[in-house]
């Protein structure tokens, strides 16, 4: 996967790009600098598929759950403020990570020994013009 965002306005392109190109797979571990636009992004892919609610950083609460017009329930995490892994054990992490529902995570870098297996891991990238990458690591 290798999406460019020129500017805003193609976000929810890109947004629909992702969608098609995800595949079966549940859990999204996003990478980017503060600013890289991983909540923005987070948020278009949301609203593509369907979420009604307003879609934050659950940098406060760790964990923000949405529901799709479809029913399907997606788990939004923000790690950035998460001190040391057993914060990540006290709120039951495998329970989500494990459910079958979409998992999109960001600051995943601070609990990397637990994601799963199959996680797919994405870079968002601003390059010095102020566009974004969007780009699969490690299985390109």
């Amino acid at each position: 996967m290798n999406i460019e965002i020129n500017d805003i306005s193609e976000i929810p392109q890109a947004a629909r790009q992702f969608l098609s190109e995800m595949g079966e797979s549940k859990v999204f571990a996003f990478y980017g600098a503060m600013g890289a636009g991983k909540t923005t992004f987070i948020k278009a892919v949301c609203e593509e598929m369907g979420v009604r609610e307003t879609v934050t950083s659950p940098t406060f609460a760790i964990i923000n759950e949405y529901h799709t017009d479809k029913g399907d329930t997606v788990y939004h995490f923000d790690f950035y403020r998460v001190n040391k892994l057993e914060e990540v054990f006290d709120f039951g992490y495998e329970d989500y990570f494990y459910s079958g529902n979409l998992c999109f995570i960001e600051w995943p870098e601070l609990i990397e020994p637990l994601l799963p297996p199959d996680a797919v891991k994405i870079a968002i990238t601003e390059t010095e013009d102020g566009s974004r990458i969007v780009k699969t690591l490690g299985n390109e």
